[in-house]
């Protein structure tokens, strides 16, 4: 009876030196092939007594079960190291440039060709999850494309709802008339986040979004956003306005603020406009007075005398030391009725706000549209 755990204990030393797929094939035919050991056990079970024959074949049975599950794992690990090691040795970096010390005499440094880097946009995307993240949040993403339900009617909004007339929507020949469209917001993925999870939730939901917008300094047809969703028991506005505090010190640095005003959005109640601390004139509503990235003007510019010129108003913030970045509330109880979740119980909060819109005035652009010209004098400074 010791012969099969013996057997055994040989095969899976074996099994684990199989360096290559080769070896594995050829210890695979020695220890489970037809003139293998096992084979030859099992041959002679014939010949024993029909109660040593039960033990001694079951014996035999486990140790050939116990090596083939070894085998086909020991295949996979060893068909995935093979596939990773062609993987790498067939990659092609397409970024790769040729070094100024190889490349032919007639190709000057400025005729090779630079390293590409990801878009502002996309810098900026990437910096706001991970500011999230930090702070405790998941990422969650949705399609691009979504029916009305989700778009508008499970936000509370009907058909026929006045507020669907601020959204510019671009609908798809797809379906009944009206029915499929490209998303104005990534509201939708926050619908689909509490149909697939139960509370807590604590997310944000980055994405590109559609409308039928005209560009102009601070629109675009295509745009990006970025929302957040917290439902659990006892959310309050309190924690609303904490979170947008934090994130604000967080992502734009020390002494940059938040504040709030009453607006109106038909999927949360109460609502709010969320502004922040002009980065620019750093909230004195004037260049050259606060703690912004403009220094002070010089004396005796354009003032009699040499006396110093008055400071002038902040273009970005039109002078009021605040810019209105996006909006937030509390998560009405028809949006949690939609998607099944107990208003009784559970309460949350969202918000969001545009990307592109952030990286404006983070970098303090004065026309949005210059994000999508493809410059490279404007884009090498990123």
């Amino acid at each position: 009876m010791d012969e099969p755990k013996a057997l055994q204990s040989e095969g899976e030393t074996l099994i684990r030196n199989a360096a290559n797929l080769e070896e594995l094939r050829i210890v695979e035919s020695q220890i489970l092939g037809r003139r293998s050991r096992l084979a030859e056990l099992n041959a002679r079970l014939r010949d024993l007594a029909p109660d040593e024959r039960k033990r001694f074949g079951q014996a035999l049975n486990d140790a050939k079960v116990r090596l083939t599950e070894l085998v086909g794992a020991r295949r996979t690990e060893l068909e995935r190291e093979d596939r990773a090691r062609r993987l790498d040795e067939e990659r092609l970096d397409l970024t790769e440039a040729a070094s100024i010390s190889s490349a032919p005499a007639a190709l000057t440094p400025t005729a090779l060709a630079d390293r590409g880097h990801l878009h502002l946009v996309t810098q900026t995307r990437d910096e706001l999850e991970d500011t999230f993240v930090a702070m405790g949040f998941m990422v969650a993403e949705g399609p691009e494309a979504e029916t009305d339900w989700y778009n508008f009617e499970a936000l509370n909004m009907p058909p026929a709802h006045p507020a669907r007339a601020i959204w510019d929507t671009l609908y798809l020949k797809l379906g009944e008339p009206e029915t499929v469209l490209l998303r104005t917001h990534t509201s939708p993925v926050q619908i689909h986040l509490m149909e697939s999870q139960k509370p807590p939730i604590y997310a944000v939901m980055p994405g590109r979004c559609y409308r039928r917008d005209t560009p102009d300094a601070r629109h675009l047809p295509v745009f990006h956003q970025i929302e957040g969703l917290v439902v659990d028991r006892g959310i309050t506005f309190g924690d609303l306005a904490g979170t947008i505090e934090a994130f604000t010190t967080a992502f734009f640095g020390a002494g940059m603020h938040s504040r709030l005003r009453p607006s109106f959005f038909p999927f949360t109640e109460p609502s709010a406009e969320f502004e922040v601390t002009c980065p620019i004139c750093g909230g004195s509503g004037r260049l050259g007075v606060g703690s912004g990235p403009h220094a002070p003007e010089e004396p005796g510019v354009g003032a009699p005398g040499g006396a110093p010129k008055a400071p002038a108003n902040c273009r970005t913030c039109s002078g009021s030391g605040w810019i209105e970045l996006g909006g937030c509330g509390m998560v009405d109880p028809s949006v949690f009725a939609a998607v099944g979740v107990d208003p009784e119980e559970y309460s949350g909060f969202a918000f969001g706000f545009g990307i592109d819109r952030l990286a404006q005035v983070r970098q303090g652009l004065e026309d949005m549209r210059i994000l999508l010209d493809n410059d490279i004098r404007f884009l090498s400074q990123f």
